[in-house]
């Protein structure tokens, strides 16, 4: 597993993809080339991916994203180190809290 702030990003195996996910709308990239796995909504800056591959996002704030690197990539973030990640398929999880009667991700 691999973790840059409040992105959590898990490898899983093909198989393991939920069938349909190939039907879910791709992420565009964002003006600088990069799939945009969590935007700042604070500070502007982002998690991204620079790479070839496809994000796909299921709808609502909790949606289920997948990350699918067919020869790796590397996550970046203004604030913190990149990370490489190995060719393959990743579930993308953001972070949630707890507020009193709701749970919301985490605002960056």
């Amino acid at each position: 597993m691999y973790r840059q702030g409040d992105v959590l990003i898990v490898p899983v195996s093909e198989s393991a993809v939920p069938p349909g996910t190939d039907r879910l709308p791709r992420q565009p990239r964002d003006a600088r080339g990069r799939l945009v796995l969590a935007l700042g909504e604070v500070t502007g800056h982002a998690h991204a991916v620079v790479g070839p591959g496809t994000l796909v996002r299921e709808s609502g704030p909790f949606g289920a994203a997948y990350l699918h690197l067919p020869d790796g990539g590397r996550v970046v973030h203004e604030e913190h180190a990149a990370i490489p990640l190995p060719k393959g398929w990743y579930r993308v999880v953001r972070q949630r809290e707890y507020v009193p009667g709701a749970v919301r991700v985490v605002a960056d």
